[in-house]
């Protein structure tokens, strides 16, 4: 018993560092993936949906296409949407509304909600990891004091388990307040593209009811 939880020091550091690299590698994915996803500034979705309607209103409909999946808009929320919008546009105007916030959720939001889960099972699992290493720290020291009668305690040893067990729910709790905080950062731009995607895409149906009225 007291092997393993000798070994187990190495084993709880080793995976601490894991979940540490591997959280931080999701919430640099996340940012890359917004940030492709979303305009850099409201400005540029304004000029794109200018674009988008000078097409539009002559009814271009496969040039509306093209500028969407052109380099500079190809990978943005907001153009795949509009390319699903004409795909289906001969449906009313609430069917396709219900149409856009399922594709919007499965094509646009899933992955990063898969990415986001483990970022919040990170934040719960490190300090988890770091009580782990507090109470195999614990139990050896308990153990030396144990056997304090037989064969005496350095204080040393004694220090150098307390220290672990210490050590390692410091640890835990390093790994899961800054993720936590960067988590709250990327929920955060993650909230803003969808405002941005929704305001946006209204302003588009808006004026694709009115283009397929007039037709």
């Amino acid at each position: 018993m007291e092997l393993i939880l000798r070994w187990s020091g190495p084993v709880i550091y080793i995976a601490m560092a894991l979940a540490a690299l591997y959280g931080l590698f999701c919430v640099v994915l996340l940012i890359r993936k917004i940030s492709q996803k979303r305009f850099s500034s409201p400005a540029r979705s304004a000029e794109f949906l200018e674009e988008v309607r000078d097409r539009l209103y002559r009814r271009d409909f496969d040039g509306i296409a093209e500028l969407c999946d052109s380099p500079p808009y190809w990978s943005k929320a907001l153009a795949q949407m509009i390319l699903v919008a004409l795909a289906h546009r001969d449906r009313g105007l609430s069917k396709l509304r219900v149409l856009l916030a399922e594709k919007y959720e499965r094509d646009v939001l899933a992955d990063l909600e898969y990415r986001f889960s483990w970022i919040g099972t990170i934040v719960k699992t490190a300090p988890m990891l770091g009580l782990l290493g507090t109470v195999s720290g614990m139990i050896l020291a308990f153990k030396k004091i144990a056997g304090a009668s037989e064969s005496g305690v350095n204080p040393a040893d004694l220090a150098e388990d307390i220290s672990f067990a210490l050590f390692t729910t410091a640890c835990g709790l390093m790994i899961a307040i800054p993720l936590t905080m960067l988590a709250s950062l990327v929920q955060v731009r993650k909230g803003k593209m969808t405002d941005a995607v929704q305001e946006d895409l209204s302003e588009f149906l808006h004026d694709l009811e009115k283009v397929m009225a007039e037709g």
